[in-house]
């Protein structure tokens, strides 16, 4: 009869995470995920399959956060559709500029990505089509309010506010600043179509 863990999965998890987040997947070694976790090695492949498995794993559970949290930012709240957005994306802004800011898991996954077939594309291609869909959702309840006109692209204008977002992100992480975060969020709003008032 198997003995009962005793570790819960999500713990560990969101240690193996940390030293993930920092790391990257290639240059994290199974003895940084013992420290980190407190599972020893035959733990560690048990429970999850090994050192790939568990970043897959936890790149996952990144996914859904990352999503969640812009969909709060966007699905919510008393301003239009548009002011959500520009709030979404001025708190990015000072998100990415923090001294203490590091990337994210999703976003270490596509630079470590080796093509289509590779599952880090295959898990983050999802996460990044989840939070285009919600961006598309905020943008045609614009568009049903009249602040988009009817023919606004939103598939199209959902991705870039992805691009711009992971691209701050990117930005953050080499040393650019608040002011210059803030002022690229600021303008992204500009590509938005106007619509036209008789």
């Amino acid at each position: 009869m198997p003995r009962p863990r005793k570790f819960v999965e999500r713990d560990v998890v969101s240690s193996a995470t940390e030293v993930f987040v920092v790391n990257g997947l290639a240059a994290t070694t199974l003895d940084d995920l013992v420290r980190a976790t407190g599972l020893g090695k035959q733990s560690l492949y048990n429970a999850f399959g090994g050192k790939r498995e568990l970043f897959l794993r936890a790149l996952s559970e990144d996914r859904e956060e990352a999503a969640r949290a812009v969909s709060e930012a966007l699905q919510h709240g008393d301003a239009s559709p548009l002011e959500r957005i520009r709030g979404h994306m001025l708190r990015m802004a000072i998100e990415f500029s923090r001294a203490d800011s590091r990337v994210s898991l999703t976003t270490r996954a596509l630079v470590e990505s080796t093509g289509d077939q590779d599952p880090l594309a295959e898990v983050t291609r999802a996460g990044i089509e989840d939070l285009a869909g919600i961006y598309a959702t905020c943008l045609g309840h614009a568009q049903q309010s009249g602040d988009l006109p009817a023919d606004a692209n939103l598939p199209s204008l959902a991705m870039y506010f992805v691009a711009v977002t992971r691209g701050m992100e990117l930005l953050g992480r080499a040393g650019v600043g608040r002011a210059a975060l803030t002022a690229v969020a600021l303008d992204a709003l500009h590509v938005l179509p106007a619509t036209p008032h008789p």
